[in-house]
């Protein structure tokens, strides 16, 4: 019996603690990989509360909370408007408001039903407890169809007070360069979901007023540069082509009229060549593709060398990018941690300097890079 006990101890004390840590040297930092929690089904994005616990959401719809002691809630989140789980469709980004400590906001992006089909959509609520309360639904695309892939799903608030919003093409290529449609663009609006008097569409006949850029693919990656303030984000292309564009109001980022990629086993051609006037060119290309997911400016403490570098998870690559700057010019890029902890979802840098990566499993983790030297 003493036995039984003192195992069923050593179980609970297992599932509660970070697991045993992998370190590993890269160029400027030698870091450990700890595996913080198991047990999540296709964690999609995390954020941290300020008592120290994290919300991290999972793309069957399910909202979790992690408490301080690495313990996963058994119990998810209540209270979310109906979400459509359907192929790459589900529950996305889960993001606090600039001011949270004061008004208790919590934004999240999912995959919403409507008439004809579904579309990504952004709603906010405050957490009591368990539930979700005073949930409103500040922007839904249309219109919406039943694709199931696609939906961006990316939520980054600015300096200035708007929030912004990524959306996929919904996998019909042409939607991206229409005006009425709010497939295939970043959306722009203020906190509580008004159109911002001065969108670069506002006032042009036929246009989606929400729309702050067009001709984009499938935006799974945002954050804002710490120094400019600006919004960058990197996109899927097709069979190569992946991008990291900076967002700015009114640009044309060619989709599908100019792309890096080509088409998908036939390896033909998409649109008119990889350049037009009046489109923008990306900052970087990945050719062929690593399938980028999760993006993040490094500007803490805990990894002096890495200061002002960008983060971007793989999922096709199961990696973590990590990509120096001059300005807007990629001068140094370093694979890390590849083929290390699988799929790379999300990645995001805590209150505390380190950093968190996701995995995109049926079996999902939440993974922190610690700082050794």
């Amino acid at each position: 019996m003493r036995k039984l006990l003192l195992l069923s101890c050593m179980v609970l004390f297992v599932q509660g603690a970070p697991a045993l840590a992998q370190t590993i040297k890269s160029e400027k930092h030698e870091f450990r990989v700890v595996t913080l929690v198991r047990g999540l089904q296709n964690p999609w994005s995390l954020a941290f509360l300020p008592d120290g616990r994290m919300l991290v959401t999972e793309r069957e719809g399910r909202l979790r909370i992690i408490g301080k002691d690495w313990r996963l809630d058994p119990k998810p989140v209540e209270g979310l408007p109906e979400i459509v789980a359907s192929g790459q469709g589900g529950l996305f980004d889960v993001v606090l408001h600039p001011q949270y400590e004061k008004n208790g906001w919590i934004y999240w992006s999912y995959n919403a039903p409507g008439p004809a089909g579904w579309g990504t959509a952004m709603a906010r609520g405050k957490l009591q407890g368990q539930r979700m309360t005073e949930v409103q639904v500040l922007f839904s695309m249309e219109p919406k169809t039943r694709a199931g892939h696609h939906f961006g799903g990316r939520i980054v608030f600015d300096n200035k007070g708007f929030v912004y919003l990524t959306l996929g093409d919904r996998g019909d290529m042409p939607r991206a360069q229409r005006m009425d449609d709010h497939a295939g663009s970043v959306i722009r609006l203020h906190d509580d979901g008004r159109v911002p008097a001065d969108n670069p569409f506002v006032m042009q006949a036929g246009a989606k007023p929400e729309k702050f850029t067009l001709g984009n693919r499938n935006m799974q990656g945002a954050a804002l540069h710490p120094r400019t303030g600006e919004l960058w984000t990197h996109e899927h292309g097709p069979q190569g082509g992946d991008e990291i564009n900076v967002m700015r109001a009114g640009r044309n980022y060619g989709w599908p009229v100019i792309s890096y990629g080509v088409n998908y086993g036939i390896g033909t051609r998409i649109g008119e060549g990889t350049s037009k006037p009046g489109m923008e060119q990306p900052l970087l290309v990945w050719t062929p593709s690593i399938a980028p997911s999760g993006m993040a400016f490094y500007n803490g403490d805990a990894f002096p060398n890495w200061k002002g570098n960008l983060f971007v998870g793989a999922l096709r690559d199961e990696m973590l990018v990590r990509l120096e700057l001059e300005g807007e010019k990629i001068v140094r890029l370093e694979r890390l941690i590849k083929g290390v902890i699988g799929r790379i979802r999300d990645v995001r840098v805590g209150p505390d300097g380190l950093i968190y990566v996701l995995t995109d499993e049926r079996e999902g983790v939440v993974v922190r890079l610690e700082y050794v030297k």
